[in-house]
């Protein structure tokens, strides 16, 4: 297992992992009220992660050869979802970062299976700029897309 430690500007309540390619990313229509709710939009070739903050959030990516273990009971959320990555290289980035300087990383082309895992949700302060939210990207090889799913869901804010 190869780990990222990242700290990205969530603008917009928000980051992506997508394939290194240019013409894709654009997950405008996939914000649906349901993706909101769940954390989680989807688009070919990218995956848009909610937060909680739209602030600097720490973010882990981690590549694995297989699937890892589930770990839920250390989670408030966690999703799935199916990624292909044809270029062979992941851009990491926040929605407003500039794509060029964005964060790559190395990995074989394919289609992998994406777990986000998030925690500290409900640790926001009242304004809402500081909180011990986290997030957790792990990806390890797939044989097909799949739809995403909701493996735990958080418990409603309001």
């Amino acid at each position: 297992m190869t780990a990222y430690n990242l700290e990205l500007f969530a603008d917009y309540f928000q980051f992506y992992v997508q394939d290194d390619d240019r013409t894709i990313g654009d997950l405008s229509s996939a914000w649906t009220p349901e993706a909101v709710d769940h954390l989680l939009a989807v688009g070919p070739g990218v995956v848009g992660v909610g937060t909680v903050r739209n602030m600097n959030v720490p973010v882990t990516i981690e590549i694995h050869d297989r699937e890892p273990p589930g770990d839920l009971d250390l989670w408030e959320h966690v999703t799935e979802c199916g990624l292909e990555v044809r270029t062979g290289r992941l851009v990491v980035a926040g929605c407003t970062d500039y794509f060029p300087d964005a964060k790559r990383i190395q990995v074989g082309p394919g289609i992998y299976k994406v777990r986000v895992s998030c925690g500290g949700l409900d640790t926001l302060s009242e304004d809402g700029l500081e909180g011990d939210d986290r997030y957790r990207l792990q990806l390890w090889p797939a044989q097909s897309i799949g739809s995403p799913q909701v493996v735990k869901q958080r418990r409603s804010s309001s």
